[in-house]
């Protein structure tokens, strides 16, 4: 607890205005992953009120896994501990694989902002900002979008240097100097 206390301090010295705190068990796995574990409501409650407690205008959201490992109800109470008891400003539920999860995410908790985590590949599927927007969901998180853009593109330049033994061929591929600084 003291460790988390003293990074949400440490975190918004540095300037940052927002973390999120998970409720899965160390060492923790991708929450698209099979094989997650949470720990009890009560230690994410404890995790978040540490948060809380040293913080001065930063802001708390709540991440939970237990959707996938407890079922839909179970998450749903999660969250709504993670708010009351917890402090939790704003939600993130991993994983939900349906509008309706989100649905009833954002109704348990009518006045709590929601987060969608569309990452590509994963469990949650790639709706559109309206879609979200109607039930319920009010940020949306793209966490590797444009990584998985780059390492595409990356392989594909190195593809053609080692194919014609020059980069001349895939500079039409590439940012010029000018776009770059």
């Amino acid at each position: 607890i003291f460790n988390i206390e003293r990074t949400v301090r440490d975190m918004e010295q540095a300037g940052a205005g927002a973390v999120h705190m998970e409720d899965q068990v160390l060492a923790k796995r991708c929450g698209h992953r099979p094989n997650k574990q949470v720990v009890p409501t009560e230690e994410m409650v404890a995790r978040l009120q540490a948060a809380t407690r040293a913080r001065k205008d930063m802001v708390i959201m709540a991440r939970t896994d237990a959707l996938a490992v407890e079922g839909l109800d179970s998450a749903v109470a999660r969250c709504q501990a993670y708010v009351k008891e917890g402090g939790a400003d704003c939600i993130f539920a991993e994983a939900v694989t349906t509008l309706e999860e989100y649905t009833k995410f954002s109704k348990a908790m009518p006045d709590v902002p929601l987060l969608a985590n569309l990452t590509e590949f994963g469990s949650t599927p790639l709706w559109k900002l309206d879609e979200l927007a109607n039930v319920g969901v009010s940020m949306v998180l793209y966490p590797l979008s444009a990584f998985r853009a780059q390492s595409r593109a990356a392989e594909e330049v190195f593809k053609g240097i080692l194919a014609d033994g020059t980069n001349k061929n895939v500079e039409k591929n590439m940012h010029h100097r000018m776009q770059t600084y």
